[in-house]
């Protein structure tokens, strides 16, 4: 791992105090975020939304610019000649929830210096933070002593890691380093649990509804199933920082010739969250655990995604991410937090995201060192409450452009 260059002390530490957005660029951002809200980039359509962060990329100057098969739009800054680092940000979006919204998910309304709309704190907020980073180290014509990579992926929302997994496999890449722009509150994460897709299949035999003892009901066995594996997460391990092991049903359906007869199948839906130790290959023995113990006709696997891209690349991959959690000491959390502190006035927390990031990809599977900062609160994700304030914006990409400086002078 390449040696800090900085630390608190050094002059390094305070060469870059005019990194800050000045009147015309908080305006400009602010401009480029409410089209990009205004822009629907939903999971495998992120097509639009990638080619108005091209545009606005090359409206400044940035020359190294590409998309890759599968979408993913890559810009680069600096000499080459010292470490990389990645900032990632998805370009994609859920589907709008149905009612509540307060504006319309597409309007980018903007009220009292608060914008909203779908994805803007999910994660258009700093997608355009990072586009105007990228803008203020230009203008400034700070010198980048490495590589500083600007990804915005697709289809995480649907399969996290998939994307950047495909972009740094496609331009052959490994960072030293890795920042991930997801929601944190402007303040840092290290970590978050992992998560893995399973399907269980549960088998009986039809019969006329009129007379079920003919048959076995699928939906009975499948019902005591999810019975006893909910008596199972009570025992699942936790760990100090990213807490405990869940399970979650997620979906269920059945089939049967009609609805006056037993059904001959069943199939659920298992959600399962991975702490710290916990593997998808243990994760699967539990429920076979289940199965075997209840003497259910059962299988139980674990789903793989896939879907084309809206280039028409296909993405594939086992639903099954790992936890990480980037250890309390490690220097790239002190360097954020110092930067945190000079451009937000105060020290951020460290903690850990409750859902899941790219960072499987980067730190559970690759071990490259990963940290999360971004604007936004994530609890406001995937609701119809979703908005950004836009003061947090003009923060972030001050955040973003200062600690590339420092970390690549």
């Amino acid at each position: 791992m390449p040696a800090f260059p900085w630390a608190s002390d050094s002059p390094a530490a305070a060469e870059h105090a005019d990194l800050s957005l000045d009147a015309n660029d908080q305006a400009a951002m602010q401009t480029f975020l409410k089209r990009l809200v205004q822009t629907p980039s939903h999971s495998t359509h992120e097509g639009q939304v990638a080619q108005l962060i091209v545009d606005e990329l090359a409206s400044f100057g940035m020359t190294d610019v590409t998309v890759d098969h599968a979408g993913n739009v890559i810009a680069r800054l600096g000499s080459g000649n010292g470490p990389t680092l990645l900032y990632d940000a998805h370009m994609d979006t859920v589907e709008p929830t149905g009612a509540g919204w307060l504006y319309d998910p597409y309007s980018a309304e903007v009220r009292e210096e608060v914008l909203y709309g779908l994805g803007a704190c999910d994660m258009k907020g700093s997608i355009a933070a990072l586009v105007y980073a990228a803008k203020r180290l230009i203008q400034t014509d700070t010198r980048l002593n490495g590589t500083l990579l600007l990804t915005f992926v697709v289809q995480q929302e649907p399969c996290e890691g998939c994307g950047v997994q495909a972009l740094l496999n496609e331009m052959d890449i490994k960072p030293d380093y890795v920042l991930l722009g997801e929601p944190s509150n402007m303040q840092i994460m290290r970590g978050h649990r992992g998560r893995v897709m399973f399907k269980v299949d549960v088998q009986g035999r039809s019969a006329h509804a009129s007379n079920p003892k003919q048959g076995h009901n699928a939906i009975t066995d499948a019902a005591r199933l999810i019975f006893g594996l909910d008596l199972l997460t009570a025992d699942l391990p936790v760990d100090p920082f990213l807490g405990p092991g869940t399970m979650a049903v997620t979906h269920i359906e059945s089939h049967a010739p009609g609805l006056n007869a037993v059904p001959d199948s069943c199939t659920f839906y298992v959600d399962r969250r991975l702490t710290l130790g916990e593997t998808p290959t243990r994760a699967q023995i539990q429920i076979d655990s289940v199965i075997e113990r209840e003497g259910i006709k059962a299988s139980v696997e674990i789903l793989n995604y896939q879907a084309a891209s809206y280039t028409g690349e296909v993405l594939k991959v086992q639903e099954a991410f790992p936890a990480w959690a980037l250890d309390k000491e490690h220097p790239l959390i002190g360097q954020l937090r110092q930067v945190v502190e000079v451009v937000c006035g105060n020290s951020p927390s460290v903690g850990h995201w409750p859902f899941s990031t790219d960072g499987v990809h980067t730190m559970g599977e690759l071990g490259i060192p990963t940290v999360g900062f971004g604007p936004g609160n994530p609890q406001l994700a995937h609701t119809s409450e979703e908005h950004m304030h836009l003061k947090d914006v003009v923060e972030a990409a001050h955040v973003y452009a200062l600690f590339a400086a420092r970390l690549l002078s």
